[in-house]
């Protein structure tokens, strides 16, 4: 295991392929951890040096001293290349790990090559909404947060087709630390983007699922179209489309990268 310290925190982080080919980062979504990346990871490591992370609060990451914000999750990101000597690097972000994407488009550009936002938005929900999930899991841990987990994540079919995987994240969601969940709700409660996006200059490809009940395409379609140079593709899945989706997901990223 590989843990880097970047401020107030302990991060995990796994490394595959070989450290002098072009990075790229994957970021995870909220509720999971480096693990959902595995099968992208194992593509990419072919040709590019991949670097993984549980994004604080998440996996074997600690959750840190300092109020957790979409800046403090963006500047990890930050530290991290800093202290494995990247000067740039690709990002792919799903979901919560999308929005930490469009804060580095946004505020870091000169870190930044190619950009993949994933199953995200420029606002995701409401910060009621997420100020109740907050308040739910401090109070009462996971189990009711993972209890519906599997209708927002994947399709029916998918789970019908595939009842061990989703079960297996639906677990790794029941074993995360309630302390540091709540604090990237209370993140993603005051997340909003959607005036600031245009600013983002990279090349940028928008995935989104077609199913998707949390970050819609009409969502994906508003970042394809407010950054100047972005393209949207759209794959069969719900919201973690890199899994449901596995191979049209992949062979988007592949093509977007070596383009």
């Amino acid at each position: 295991m590989m843990y880097v310290d970047i401020d107030d925190v302990r991060l995990h982080v796994r490394t595959d392929g070989d450290p002098a080919r072009p990075c790229v980062v994957l970021s995870n979504s909220l509720g999971t951890d480096l693990s959902m990346w595995d099968p992208q990871a194992a593509m990419l490591a072919r040709d590019y040096f991949v670097l993984r992370y549980d994004t604080r609060g998440h996996g074997l990451s600690g959750h840190g001293a300092a109020p957790v914000t979409l800046e403090r999750l963006g500047r990890d990101v930050i530290g991290l290349l800093d202290a494995l000597a990247v000067p740039r690097a690709h990002f792919c972000g799903i979901s919560m790990g999308g929005m930490t994407g469009q804060w580095l488009g946004i505020h870091a550009p000169q870190r930044l090559d190619k950009l993949v936002l994933a199953n995200t938005a420029a606002r995701i929900g409401t910060h009621e909404g997420w100020t109740a999930r907050a308040a739910q899991v401090r109070a009462g841990g996971m189990d009711g947060v993972a209890d519906g987990a599997a209708a927002r994540w994947f399709t029916p079919a998918f789970g019908a087709r595939s009842p061990g995987l989703v079960e297996a994240m639906l677990v790794r969601l029941r074993e995360q630390d309630r302390q540091g969940y709540a604090a990237c709700c209370d993140a993603l409660a005051q997340a909003d983007l959607r005036a600031d996006i245009a600013a983002i200059r990279c090349p940028t490809l928008v995935i989104a699922g077609r199913a998707d009940p949390v970050t819609t395409v009409a969502d994906a379609r508003m970042l394809a179209e407010t950054i100047a140079n972005a393209v949207l593709a759209e794959v069969d899945a719900s919201h973690i489309s890199n899994i449901e989706a596995e191979h049209p997901f992949s062979e988007h990223l592949r093509r977007f990268l070596a383009a």
